[in-house]
């Protein structure tokens, strides 16, 4: 069989971590896992599999299907076999993944809550959520392996404990993690089914004219540059994605809003908001770092770079999380304060706004 999925980032599943397949034939592993969506438009199992896959191109999937590789409810298909809502896609291959040693850390963590199933962690911006391609160390993976070193039911190399969904690297704010079997399992599901309750803050470039509005738009990898999402608007590619807002403040030439995830996919924030015209303050990826909107001002030039300096990362922030416990069935929710980067930004765009010096 071929190998090239050794070579594949690992970080592919949006911010939901999918959990194993079972029932395989003898003698195969399944090294990757993707639900359709409900809405999901009959789209090429090779096209699926591209999208949602950085380092894979259609080739190589197409190899993989030819080989054997490419299972749909468990069933080879060829690559031009047309992906349904709800179908499981799952590429296999006739040895175990590869599997990283988590290496305990001792990390400083922000626990906002603990209990015998879970916890919940106040991530900090530039701490990477999962090992993965070049970044096999330093992360909240590592962190959690070490802090929860001494409970003798936690095993951070366990696919049935751990993180139940992932936030950007640059992106602060809250997290649940499992610390039993039975509660990962029911903690995704309710990820899966949209239950859970998560609420942002972000920082965008412009006055958003509305105060507050819906955006749907299937996401997907950008075919032009594999390390972007982009939104297809013919919903023929991508997975479907729902971000509602709220403007809070209009500041100048930012504003300040809450969004709402109904779904959770790879950069979903960023790309949406991206989309409307509006990206995230300093979000590097997808051209905040730039002036997008404001003067042509020497001193305004020099007020926004040192924004920049303050806040160098994108401004946005996880902030609220609710979903209802696993064991007790309570219903949880979660706030936390805006980190000092992002807040001290905040403030000098209040500033700015109500004097307009510059």
């Amino acid at each position: 069989m071929i190998d090239f999925l050794d070579e594949i980032d690992d970080e592919q599943t949006d911010d939901l971590l999918q959990p194993e397949g079972e029932g395989l034939p003898d003698g195969l592993y399944e090294h990757f896992r993707f639900v359709a969506d409900k809405g999901q438009s009959l789209l090429r199992v090779d096209k699926f599999l591209v999208d949602r896959m950085m380092g894979a191109t259609r080739n190589r999937i197409q190899l993989a299907a030819e080989a054997g590789c490419i299972l749909v409810n468990d069933k080879p298909v060829k690559s031009n076999y047309r992906v349904k809502p709800l179908d499981v896609v799952s590429i296999v291959m006739d040895r175990p993944r590869r599997e990283l040693e988590i290496i305990p850390e001792d990390i400083p963590l922000n626990i906002v809550y603990e209990d015998d199933d879970l916890l919940v962690v106040n991530k900090p911006a530039g701490l990477v959520v999962h090992p993965g391609h070049g970044n096999y160390t330093g992360t909240l993976v590592n962190a959690l392996a070490y802090y929860l070193k001494d409970d003798p039911y936690y095993d951070p190399s366990d696919p049935r404990l751990g993180l139940v969904h992932r936030i950007d690297k640059d992106t602060s704010g809250l997290l649940v993690v499992a610390k039993r079997p039975e509660a990962k399992s029911n903690l995704s599901l309710q990820f899966f089914n949209k239950t859970t309750k998560r609420k942002y803050r972000a920082l965008v470039w412009g006055i958003v004219q509305e105060d507050e509005g819906r955006i749907e738009g299937n996401i997907g990898r950008d075919p032009r540059d594999r390390m972007q999402m982009t939104v297809f608007p013919e919903g023929d590619q991508g997975k479907t994605a729902v971000t509602h807002y709220t403007v809070l403040e209009r500041l100048g030439y930012v504003s300040l809003v809450e969004c709402r995830l109904e779904t959770g996919r790879t950069h979903q924030i960023r790309v949406h908001m991206k989309y409307i015209g509006h990206t995230l303050f300093n979000d590097e990826r997808y051209g905040g770092h730039d002036i997008l909107k404001g003067t042509t001002f020497t001193k305004y030039k020099q007020f926004v770079q040192n924004c920049f300096a303050i806040c160098p990362r994108q401004a946005l922030h996880a902030k609220t999380l609710g979903f209802v416990h696993p064991t007790t069935g309570e219903e949880m929710f979660f706030d936390s304060e805006i980190p000092s980067d992002m807040q001290q930004l905040i403030d000098r765009w209040r500033v700015y706004a109500n004097t307009k010096e510059l």
